[in-house]
Formats: C-alpha cells, sequence, structure tokens
C-alpha cells in the first residue's frame, strides 16, 4: 500500500470518499485550462474534513497545497507533489442582519449577488471578479474603485495544527493585492462582509455597468488567468505591455490579448511552460523600454515538467 493509499485510509471515516481524488488533472480546475496532475485532490466541504486533512497531512509528513477555484493562477505542467486542498465544495453563504458570511470557496460573485438579493451594497465591485471568496482575500481583490479590505469586517482561519481563530480586518494586513496570508500558511474558512442597505434597482444598476465595462475590454471569450500583472506605481500594466507593442505576441499557444495586453490568453492548448515563458518576454521587454520591473498578480505553483 502506498503513503497516499495509507493517507486516505486514516482520513476515511472523516472525508467523503467522493471528495478524494488520486492523479487528478489540475487543468480541470484551473481558469487557463493549464496544469499536470494533483497526487492527490480533495475538495472538502466542511470544517471538519478540512480540519482531519491539516491533521493527518501533519503526521504523514505530506505538504499541502491550497486551491480556490483556479482563476489567478498558473499551476506548472509537473501538477502539484503532496495534497491539494481544494475548497470549491466548502461554498456556503449566510447572513446575519448587514453582515454577510461566505465560506471560502464560494465564488465571490456569488457572494456579489447574495449582496444584492438582500438589498444589500458593498459588493457590486466583485460582481464580475472570477474568483473564489477565499482568493478574493488572498490577493485583497479590487474591481472599478472597490476592494475587498473596504468592506471586510474578519475573517475565520485554520492554522495547519487544525486550530481556528478568528482576525479582524486590521490583523489581516491587507494592502494593494496583498494580505497577511501571503506570509503565513493560515488556510481562509470564511470572511464576513458588513454592508449597508440600498435600493436593489440601484445596485443591480451598477453591477449592469461594471459588467459591459467588463465584457467591453476583457478576453472573456478565452482561458485566462485574469490580470497577470500588478499595477506599477504611477503606470498601467497593460498600457506598458501595449506600447511596447507585444500585443498579439504568442509563445506556444499563450498569447498577449488582442482586446487586452494585460492578459494573457490561452489560444490554442498553450502548456504552462508557454504560459511563463511569455511572461517572462513581457517582463523583460517592458524593462527594457520603461526600465520598470512588472510583478506578478497570478500566482505560480507546482513543479516543472520533467518532460
Amino acid at each position: 500500500m502506498s503513503k497516499y493509499q495509507h493517507f486516505i485510509k486514516s482520513i476515511s471515516a472523516d472525508v467523503m470518499e467522493e471528495n478524494i481524488k488520486l492523479l487528478e488533472p489540475i487543468r480541470n480546475h484551473t481558469f487557463t485550462k493549464l496544469g499536470g496532475e494533483a497526487d492527490l485532490f480533495i475538495t472538502p466541504s466542511s470544517f471538519a474534513e478540512i480540519q482531519t486533512v491539516l491533521k493527518q497531512a501533519k503526521k504523514f509528513n505530506l505538504p499541502v497545497t491550497l486551491l480556490g477555484s483556479g482563476s489567478n493562477v498558473i499551476v506548472r505542467d509537473g501538477g502539484i507533489r503532496g495534497i491539494t486542498l481544494c475548497f470549491t465544495k466548502f461554498n456556503q453563504i449566510n447572513i446575519r442582519d448587514n453582515v454577510i458570511m461566505a465560506q471560502s470557496g464560494a465564488a465571490i460573485i456569488a457572494a456579489s449577488n447574495f449582496a444584492l438579493e438582500h438589498e444589500l451594497t458593498g459588493l457590486e465591485f466583485a460582481c464580475g471578479i472570477p474568483g473564489s471568496v477565499g482568493g478574493a482575500l488572498y490577493m485583497n481583490a479590487g474591481a472599478y474603485g472597490g476592494q475587498i479590505s473596504d468592506v471586510l469586517e474578519k475573517a475565520t482561519i485554520m492554522t495547519r495544527d487544525g486550530e481556528i481563530h478568528s482576525l479582524s480586518k486590521e490583523e489581516l494586513q491587507l494592502g494593494y493585492r496583498k494580505s497577511i496570508f501571503m506570509n503565513n500558511d493560515y488556510v481562509i474558512l470564511e470572511a464576513e462582509f458588513h454592508l449597508k442597505k440600498a435600493d436593489p434597482k440601484w445596485i443591480k444598476q451598477q453591477m449592469d455597468e461594471f459588467t459591459i465595462a467588463r465584457q467591453s475590454k476583457q478576453p472573456l471569450e478565452y482561458p485566462s488567468c485574469g490580470s497577470v500583472f500588478k499595477r506599477p506605481p504611477g503606470h498601467y500594466a497593460g498600457k506598458l505591455i501595449q506600447d511596447s507593442k507585444l500585443q498579439g505576441t504568442r509563445v506556444g499557444g499563450a498569447e498577449v490579448s488582442t482586446k487586452h495586453a494585460g492578459f494573457i490568453v490561452n489560444i490554442d492548448q498553450a502548456t504552462s511552460k508557454d504560459y511563463i515563458d511569455l511572461i517572462n518576454v513581457i517582463k523583460g521587454t517592458v524593462k527594457k523600454n520603461f526600465d520598470i520591473d512588472l510583478e506578478t498578480e497570478v500566482i505560480i505553483m507546482g513543479e516543472e515538467s520533467k518532460n
């Protein structure tokens, strides 16, 4: 019996069998449609399941990689060793007064729509962000003048030892595309958003305007990881890339979008190596042309292919 089979046996009493997969292709779970296989892919649907996986992983000395909806990540072609813990089934959204409580695997778009249904304003900016609540909190995601830190009240987290804690917004150290989660091993379980009552017609109008703007400017017809680079101080990454005449530049099946220069799209069965090589072409060209170092917003994880 392999190490992974022993591990599966150790969690079988607490984690549903259908939530456990061996050698699962990550490309089935990322917006880019890229990525090799995960040694062990687990999609927990409860606090207890997450707790069991983390505690047993520590006992078996297995690394745990966290994955939300896979919208802002590039998983390398060699896949992910150890355990990949994917939160898409951990997705409940509830309400208490004007506070929305969303589990980390819920789509942030779903949280935005849930707020609209309950006539609450504050999450309109998130109506088109293609990520999970956990991912949005990890990145302090934002769009159209709003960001997670504007409405977040607190987060519930779990340590790798399985301990559960509540952290205030101040403790999360939220900044432009950054948070405390980038520098520790906390697992995001739930976020609480404090919103305000408003006319649902006005809320819907705002969301419709943001949706139209997004559809007109972004290459939604192709798989992509969203905006690849952070905004450099005093500049826009997309403008720098456009002015470098890189739109339409291809490496393998990956292309700098001709619709929005800040996006790299998978137009022809691209590999993760294609994506990463094209990122390096962009960074090198912008550095040469403008002496500006572009910093990636997208998270790159996993192993290089041995082929």
